[in-house]
């Protein structure tokens, strides 16, 4: 090795970066570094080497993965965990590429002097949407749903190959297994178009399974159940792991996408985990008081009371009434809106009272009923 040197720190990266971060990060610190654009500089030379040891090791999963649990001494011999010199990167020459070979692979888009590389023939499957839709009170619980997808399964006649004899096809001869034709103009400038024979593929089927047609998959429907979280909110995603279309040529699962839509309810307007709810009252109520009976979400008896001399448009707010919090045992709150009703419609002893209310009701008084009634 030519250093101990933390590899995340070489490449300027950090644990949590992605693969294709990683690989950007090393093409530009390859391509500052590299010794043909700094000869005789030694120095460049030698940081050239670091990243290319960091950067082997990085792109590798099984490898990343060892140095992230055991760092250098993942890559010496008598390393434990699976037993004394058993590691099996030991002996892995990191720094064995030569400066030629890297060179070309930074500059093969550019130059088409590049290897050759052969496209994977395994391809990942397609991710699928479900579109979700809960009641209000099934947010609230949390609730196991079964729901049917329409997806696809292995063709087992061709064991996914989509072949007639049930193998692999054959490589692709126009571009090799590339999927790729590059023809190159101007000397330096090179063009790159999708292999017309293979269409991108890199492979080619001479003969289709006459049952999949040369899918390699049959079309089928698929029933899952899903579990719903209590507290789930509208609008949220749900990610189901390896649940989407099969993945070709051996290739993994896509994922199913579960979105979720809560459908408007007749009582309760929701803001987060806060609920809401806009109760009429009568005038005489909201005068002298009283209380009320409604239903909470979650199906219980809540008292509401009503202070006298309620306005139009007071709120009380009870505590712990309303949604849950996603995965927690917390709740939102209830705010209870009161719409204060005045009658229409009088009769002539509803209107006598109201005549004798208010030239009894003291000047300081007066000024409820004028809100009121304003």
């Amino acid at each position: 090795m030519a250093t101990n040197t933390d590899y995340y720190e070489t490449l300027g990266v950090n644990k949590n970066s992605t693969p294709d971060e990683i690989k950007k990060s090393y093409r530009k610190l390859a391509m500052q570094y590299h010794p043909d654009r700094n000869p005789d500089n030694k120095e460049a030379e030698t940081k050239f080497k670091e990243i290319n040891e960091a950067y082997e090791v990085l792109k590798d999963e099984q490898k990343r993965a060892a140095y992230d649990r055991y760092g250098h001494q993942a890559f010496t011999s008598g390393m434990g965990g699976a037993g004394a010199g058993a590691n099996p990167f030991n002996g892995f020459d990191f720094t064995g590429a030569g400066f030629a070979d890297v060179f070309s692979d930074i500059f093969s888009e550019f130059t088409g002097q590049g290897r050759t590389r052969s496209r994977s023939y395994a391809t990942r499957g397609e991710d699928i949407r479900y579109d979700l839709v809960l009641s209000l009170e099934e947010a609230f619980t949390g609730v196991e749903k079964e729901i049917t997808i329409n997806t696809s399964k292995k063709c087992e006649s061709c064991n996914g190959h989509g072949t007639a004899d049930g193998k692999e096809p054959q490589t692709c001869p126009t571009c090799n297994g590339s999927g790729k034709i590059r023809t190159q103009q101007g000397g330096f400038f090179v063009f790159e178009t999708t292999c017309p024979q293979c269409r991108g593929a890199g492979r080619i089927v001479i003969e289709k399974c006459k049952k999949c047609r040369g899918t390699g998959k049959e079309r089928i429907e698929k029933s899952l159940k899903i579990k719903i979280p209590a507290g789930i909110e509208h609008g949220t995603r749900m990610r189901v792991s390896k649940e989407g279309e099969i993945g070709k040529n051996g290739g993994p699962n896509g994922d199913l996408y579960v979105f979720i839509s809560i459908k408007e309810h007749e009582t309760y307007e929701r803001d987060g985990a806060d609920l809401y709810i806009k109760t009429p009252i009568s005038m005489v109520k909201a005068a002298l008081g009283g209380e009320f009976n409604i239903t909470g979400i979650d199906g219980q008896k809540i008292t509401v009371e009503i202070k006298p001399g309620t306005q139009p448009n007071d709120k009380i707010r009870l505590k712990n009434k309303g949604m849950r919090y996603m995965n927690s045992d917390r709740r939102g709150d209830l705010f209870v809106l009161f719409d204060v009703v005045i009658p229409q419609k009088l009769t002539p002893e509803q209107k006598e009272c109201l005549k004798r209310f208010e030239e009894n009701t003291p000047e300081e008084e007066k000024s409820f009923w004028e809100k009121l009634f304003s």
